[in-house]
């Protein structure tokens, strides 16, 4: 029960506190008034000097973000990041993705970014596995065991095995399916050990084998039902290839009416399940080109990122800006002369114009810099012997030779001999950078007394001309690669119109030469291979059935840097995708301090 004092004392301290408050009320009321409303109304007065505050913030605001802006180089540096679809031009036409018959420079291309191979070669030139882990030789030097990486996929999401492995040399070795690698792996016997390992069992010894297994591999659940004869014309090979390489086949597109003017664009995806990793670049395409003057346009126009198979900068790219990579091959540009037939069956003319060639002088006009060649084996490779090298140039003994064999100095300052002027053709593909190495040699010939002529032609013309062997000689450059097996050159059998391999350009016959070609590439020991090779190099300089010029680059002119592409030594074109999975093309700005 509450008593009737603490009532009456609670209203009391009730009204007192209502009191205060409307007095607190009344206060703040007049201090509102006075502080802000009655200022307000003098705001009018002051405005300019509000709007002249606010102005300067704005542009303190902004200098700063443009100060932050500018020195963003300091503290940040652009880096590559994945992403971008990048487009290649290559001259030439799209035929045939199936490793097993690629052989022009698209259809290797394709076939390189979409099917992987045992081995492969890295940025510094060195075989490595691919789709191989390791591998074994026995004692005797004629077994190879391979042994393959664990969870290997298709691009159809299969697992590839050792069954594929056999199968695809299987396909090779048959004569029905017409593959142009059997001549390479006749007498080869393969089999498998297991799921991951498989032999090759060959012959005779072979220190090059391990380099011939770098061809791609195809999958025996695609095309293992199919005939052997009707390989070559299925749309595997073209429309639906299966393969494991980095790159998956998306779609092909052609365009252009007739042969001539028909184009290609091969587009490709990245493949998730790569072995060595994704690819950073969200699409590849290859865009085929009949002729370097489209592919050129094209570029111009910026339609495709990147140009291949050219043998010179067009003179309209330089100084243009465009990003030149200069690809070291392990090939050997030299002017080889037929020795079977005409003036050039003379040993004393080819020996003569051996000493009339001044290397150094062609060498110091290329538009790259680079290294001679004096020997069918590159310096540095086994075998190279500097005693062997051609002999120098040497003008004084070049007329000496020549006289001797009977050929005399004209009044219009060609050589005569039995009537017949001392004169020959060079023949050389149309405007690339050997047509221009071949008029150096013409004009220093000419100071010899000899008559060349330089007979140009086109691409398809000039493949012809090579597989016929119709020429008198030619300035061309062959690949010779990391090992210096260099049998099919220079050996006589591959000289003979029924060869399959029809590489001895020069028609050289050497039993010496055969001799020692075929003792060195069987041999294991580095230091015998090199002994057995001498009795080659010594025949091969004395005879001259051609002249070392200098080793040549592959050109590659892009718009942008491709990150992760290098300039290193390779052994074919299709070799500049060493590391393709990790190019890049899109960059963004980092911290310095990330890097």
């Amino acid at each position: 029960m509450i008593s009737r004092a603490f009532k009456l004392r609670f209203r009391r301290r009730l009204r007192m506190r209502k009191l205060q408050v409307e007095e607190l009320g009344q206060q703040a009321e007049q201090q509102l008034e006075r502080n802000f409303f009655r200022r307000l109304e003098r705001l009018a007065d002051v405005r300019r000097f509000v709007i002249t505050w606010i102005i300067l913030l704005v542009l303190i605001a902004g200098c700063v973000v443009a100060q932050i802006g500018g020195l963003r180089g300091y503290f940040q540096v652009p880096a590559p990041t994945p992403g971008g679809t990048y487009s290649e031009g290559v001259l030439g036409a799209y035929t045939n993705a199936n490793p097993l018959y690629a052989t022009g420079p698209v259809d290797l291309a394709v076939s390189k970014l979409l099917f992987a191979s045992l081995f492969t070669y890295d940025e510094n030139n060195n075989l490595v596995g691919d789709l191989a882990k390791d591998y074994a030789v026995d004692e005797r030097g004629t077994t190879y065991t391979v042994h393959l990486k664990p969870n290997l996929r298709w691009h159809d999401n299969k697992p590839l095995t050792a069954e594929d492995v056999v199968f695809t040399y299987e396909v090779i070795q048959n004569p029905d399916a017409q593959s142009p690698l059997i001549p390479s792996w006749r007498g080869i016997e393969v089999k498998q050990v297991d799921p991951l390992t498989v032999t090759f069992t060959l012959p005779n010894q072979l220190s090059a084998f391990p380099y011939s297994l770098t061809n791609g591999i195809v999958p025996k659940h695609v095309l293992g039902s199919e005939s052997m004869g009707a390989l070559r014309t299925l749309p595997f090979n073209t429309s639906k290839p299966v393969g494991a390489g980095p790159f998956k086949f998306n779609v092909l597109e052609v365009s252009g009416g007739s042969a001539e003017n028909r184009e290609e664009s091969i587009a490709l995806d990245p493949f998730e399940k790569y072995h060595a990793g994704k690819p950073k670049l969200d699409r590849f395409v290859v865009h085929a080109f009949r002729n370097d003057q489209r592919m050129l346009s094209s570029f111009r126009a910026k339609e495709v990122n990147a140009i291949a198979g050219l043998t010179k900068v067009p003179k309209e790219l330089d100084g243009s800006g465009v990003r030149i990579y200069n690809l070291e091959l392990t090939a050997a540009v030299m002017s080889f002369f037929k020795t079977t037939e005409g003036v050039l069956a003379d040993l004393k003319v080819r020996q003569a114009l051996a000493r009339a060639t001044d290397t150094t002088t062609i060498i110091k006009n290329l538009p790259y810099p680079t290294i001679p060649v004096r020997e069918p084996i590159l310096q540095g490779q086994v075998g190279y012997n500097p005693l062997y090298a051609q002999y120098p140039y040497d003008m004084t003994a070049a007329n000496t030779l020549l006289d001797q064999a009977g050929w005399v100095m004209g009044k219009d300052q060609i050589r005569h001999k039995d009537g017949l002027p001392l004169a020959f053709s060079i023949t050389v593909q149309a405007d690339s950078e050997y047509a221009d190495v071949a008029l150096m040699l013409k004009q220093q010939w000419r100071l010899a007394g000899v008559d060349v002529e330089i007979v140009p032609q086109d691409n398809t013309e000039f493949q012809t001309t090579l597989a016929s062997h119709s020429y008198e000689a030619l300035v061309y450059g062959i690949s010779i690669g990391k090992d210096p097996d260099v049998l099919v050159y220079w050996d006589s059998k591959h000289a003979d119109v029924r060869a399959e391999n029809r590489l001895n350009f020069s028609e050289y016959h050497s039993d010496i030469a055969d001799s020692a070609l075929q003792a060195g590439r069987t041999r294991a020991d580095a230091a015998l291979r090199a002994v057995k090779y001498q009795p080659f190099l010594q025949a091969w300089r004395d005879d001259a059935p051609a002249i070392g010029l200098y080793e040549p680059r592959y050109l590659y002119i892009t718009h942008m840097p491709v990150h992760g592409l290098t300039e290193h030594e390779i052994n074919a074109g299709i070799d500049r995708y060493t590391n393709v999975h990790n190019w890049m093309i899109r960059e963004k700005g980092v911290s310095q301090t990330k890097q």
